[in-house]
């Protein structure tokens, strides 16, 4: 970690920044122990990992999510419908601008979870993919 200070409109903040390359070396250590109580209890972590490969979309659904808050324009797809991946999804508007939101891979639409007009906000989920 770092410590900096900043100075805003004559106001001094003494901030921490954490270093990515130090962070990537933290989770390599706690992996080891983490193994360590799976096989203890190994229907406790089963579902835990099964919402962390759902996003994935290797075994489960892959949740498309708005990335940012506004207004949904036009829906492109409907349920049951293939989709390729990078295929636009919905068009969200954001700050006067029309953002088409692609599939993240290809894959059948599960569910659509939003509507022409609809307000979301960031991390709603607009698309279900299987």
């Amino acid at each position: 970690m770092k410590q900096y200070t900043i100075t805003v409109n004559g106001t001094a903040y003494e901030v921490t920044v954490e270093e990515v390359g130090a962070v990537s070396a933290a989770p390599v250590a706690p992996a080891a122990p983490a193994a360590a109580p799976a096989p203890k209890a190994a229907a406790a972590p089963a579902p835990k990992a099964a919402p962390a490969a759902a996003p994935a979309g290797a075994q489960g659904a892959t949740k498309v999510a708005a990335p940012m808050p506004g207004t949904i324009l036009k829906v492109n797809v409907a349920v049951g419908q293939a989709v390729k991946s990078g295929e636009s999804l919905c068009v969200l508007e954001a700050m006067k601008m029309e953002n088409d939101i692609p599939a993240p891979a290809d894959g059948t639409v599960a569910s659509v979870n939003v509507t022409k007009g609809a307000t979301v906000q960031s991390g709603d989920i607009l698309v279900t993919l299987n």
